[in-house]
């Protein structure tokens, strides 16, 4: 990271920055280009290591490009607000980078991974069981190998 003074080296709060993002931006190896997409997603823990989880349909160019190369990158950010300084206008914000592999759940992982999304999401009560569309709905999880943050923080 070229600057240094704006990294969040605390795990924790990488995570808490990403507990305060309401998208995950996931980006997938195109066959030409690169594909980013944004994803609602759930956050949990797995073996003492950050696990995000997203939904989708079973089919579609986001499906295939996961089955066919599933190592991804996934951004989220926070714009707090712009603001003019001495050297110009700059960007108050917080982000995280990260990543890992995305592989498909099933079974009672796949409804974990769904109340986790909807737990983040301002759901935790919805009965994932019972959703109409709970068969047409693929759930993939991400392991997250690296997690990185950094804050460009508000002036005092």
């Amino acid at each position: 990271m070229l600057r240094k003074d704006r990294e969040i080296t605390d795990p924790a709060e990488i995570l808490a920055v990403l507990r305060r993002c309401d998208t995950v931006r996931l980006g997938l190896r195109g066959e030409e280009y690169p594909y980013v997409v944004p994803v609602s997603f759930g956050l949990a823990e797995e073996d003492g290591r950050p696990v995000l989880y997203f939904h989708g349909a079973r089919a579609g160019l986001k499906t295939a490009l996961l089955k066919a190369r599933p190592e991804v990158c996934v951004e989220a950010d926070r714009l707090l607000r712009y603001e003019r300084t001495a050297h110009g206008i700059t960007a108050r914000c917080e982000s995280v980078i990260g990543f890992g592999r995305a592989v498909p759940v099933e079974g009672a992982e796949k409804l974990a991974g769904l109340r986790a999304i909807n737990e983040h999401c301002g759901f935790p009560d919805y009965p994932v069981e019972s959703c109409a569309s709970l068969a047409g709905t693929a759930v993939y999880k991400i392991a997250l190998v690296s997690l990185t943050g950094k804050r460009n923080a508000l002036a005092p």
